[in-house]
């Protein structure tokens, strides 16, 4: 491909692509990542063996994408422009659903969506779907993410293009911080105000990093957006980049996401070959290049001081801040840090604008988040919504209520660190004030359902028990507290417990999150304290009758 020298070549080669989609062409969408499990590639192949075998190639084509959200139907894909939704697809339908739907127009019912005994076979009625607002989402499951292609005919790089044509990097910094976008790695620290502070901070060389390492048990929200879209957070890097006076940048992604990992180097590579990474961009004085950094999977490195040690090749281990990372982060440089869903929110607000942006959300929290809704709940997956939707609305209208006729009991929102959101705040509208307000965590976006057969303690010792083993171990507090507690949890739950632990508990808990170095051992207890400030009889329960049957239960399961 020709590198696009200036602003007006991007829309020059944007308008060339229209011309190469044929109109009456039928897409197959296929999600081939998280999908893959359960046998989206053997799908896929089948539809191209058939495709070729009725000499179809020139009315179908198959579209290899990202995660489409609904992962309870895995495998699942999408028929445009019918607008058709199947899912739990397997190699055998896809004769049917080439000879009945595609070329016949007919419905094939088991395939489709079901909901109170309605089949519903158009993805716009689905209320899973119909019920987001997908803004991050919005490429997911509808572009193949390995091709740069579809991603600049959906507008990509377009907001780079329209701030290196006439933006200053203040009026960027200016345009973040009207916006009133907050990080969603989980402090929801104002995304303008992290840029402003690098940008003032002193130095020849600044860096720009993307933390990938989203280590939460049953959070995938990062991996989703790094397989489906990746072109998105590469181009919210560059805008952050100019912004802030970087000319170099990492991703910082977990080995264990290896297809997140592959997308991205496919999609750096076709970044360069355009220009739109390296030298003089577009034409501009500005230069940006990337690399990718993949980590062990340690827990801790998710925070900042600790990925920085990671990527300069030492033990992943937190420092005491201040100096914060702005003004000393990589190699003692400048450096600013935004996750994934962050920086792929950046795009957006520059091409629409931020007072666009800040009509989404609550008064404090503007714009969408992003939920991993997994557990007890039917409809386990990727949820977008705006700030200030309530927990009832993400679990029943949209994730379909509690499977088996059973009750909801709780969320743990927030991811192992997060606390749990009883029953009785079901109407709470999740934002970053109100969920902390209950002894939760906005976090990166974990949801994990729990319907009335679950155990409240055995949670709490299920988290401590990640964080314990997460812990790095350099400061006290977190060290030794994480241990106690659990100990006291484990011993507890199997009937060993007395009255005195819950008090020592409560005395251990707030020890190790007033004291702790980092934002894990900070946060460490709250899955304890809130699960005694709202189930404090289960405790007592397990303790007066020397454990019963429910402390032996399991923790639900964290992956959709």
């Amino acid at each position: 491909m020709e590198k696009l020298k200036k602003p007006d070549d991007l829309m020059k080669f944007r308008k060339s692509l229209e011309s190469t989609y044929r109109p009456g062409m039928v897409r197959i969408f296929i999600c081939t990542t998280g999908c893959r499990a359960l046998g989206a590639e053997e799908v896929c192949k089948a539809f191209k063996a058939e495709i070729e075998k009725q000499s179809l190639a020139d009315k179908i084509e198959i579209v290899d994408t990202g995660c489409q959200g609904l992962c309870a139907r895995a495998p699942v894909l999408t028929i445009e422009p019918m607008g058709v939704f199947y899912g739990r697809v397997t190699e055998t339908d896809v004769p049917e659903i080439i000879s009945r739907t595609i070329l016949n127009g007919e419905i094939i019912e088991r395939l489709c969506y079901a909901e109170a005994g309605k089949r519903i076979p158009y993805i716009r009625d689905i209320p899973f779907y119909s019920k987001q607002k997908r803004i991050v989402l919005k490429n997911c499951g509808t572009i193949d993410p390995k091709n740069i292609k579809e991603y600049i005919l959906r507008d990509g790089y377009a907001a780079v293009s329209k701030v290196l044509s006439g933006m200053t990097q203040d009026q960027v910094i200016t345009e973040m911080k009207n916006s009133g976008l907050r990080g969603r790695g989980g402090a929801g620290f104002p995304t303008g105000n992290k840029w402003e502070l690098a940008k003032k901070a002193q130095g020849d060389i600044k860096y720009m990093i993307c933390n990938g390492d989203e280590g939460d048990p049953g959070a995938f929200m990062d991996r989703a957006v790094l397989e489906g879209d990746p072109h998105s957070v590469i181009e919210g890097m560059l805008i952050g980049a100019y912004a802030i006076g970087s000319q170099k940048g990492f991703f910082y992604v977990r080995a264990e996401y290896p297809i997140a990992v592959e997308h991205l180097k496919i999609a750096i590579e076709q970044a360069k070959s355009l220009g739109l990474l390296g030298n003089n961009i577009l034409g501009s004085n500005f230069s940006f290049d990337l690399d990718i950094k993949m980590g062990a999977g340690a827990f801790v490195c998710g925070e900042e001081t600790a990925l920085i040690a990671s990527i300069e090749g030492k033990r992943g281990m937190p420092r005491p801040r201040p100096p914060f990372p702005a003004t000393s982060g990589l190699w003692g440089k400048p450096t600013n840090i935004n996750n994934v869903e962050t920086f792929a929110n950046v795009p957006v607000i520059i091409l629409k604008g931020s007072e666009w942006y800040k009509t989404i959300g609550t008064e404090s929290s503007k714009g969408t988040k992003i939920f991993a809704l997994a557990g007890n709940v039917k409809n386990t997956g990727l949820v977008e919504v705006p700030m200030g939707t309530t927990l009832r609305e993400i679990v029943f209208d949209i994730g379909g209520g509690i499977p088996g006729r059973k009750k909801f009991k709780a969320a743990q929102m927030g991811g192992p660190s997060g606390g749990c959101v009883p029953a009785q705040h079901l109407d709470l509208p999740i934002d970053y004030e109100t969920v902390k307000e209950v002894g939760a965590i906005m976090g990166s976006g974990g949801l994990i359902v729990m319907d009335d057969s679950a155990s409240m303690v055995e949670i709490a010792r299920y988290f401590m028990e990640f964080c314990q083993d997460e812990s790095c171990g350099k400061c006290v507090p977190c060290r030794i507290g994480t241990k106690r507690m659990l100990d006291i949890l484990t011993r507890i739950t199997k009937g060993e417990g007395t009255k005195e632990d819950i008090s020592l508990l409560k005395e251990l808990a707030e020890v190790t999150k007033t004291a702790s170095l980092c934002g894990l051992g900070q946060t460490a207890a709250n899955p304890v304290l809130s699960t005694i400030r709202y189930c404090l009889n289960e405790y007592e329960e397990l303790i007066d009758k020397k454990g019963v049957q429910t402390s032996t239960q399991q923790a639900p399961a964290t992956q959709p």
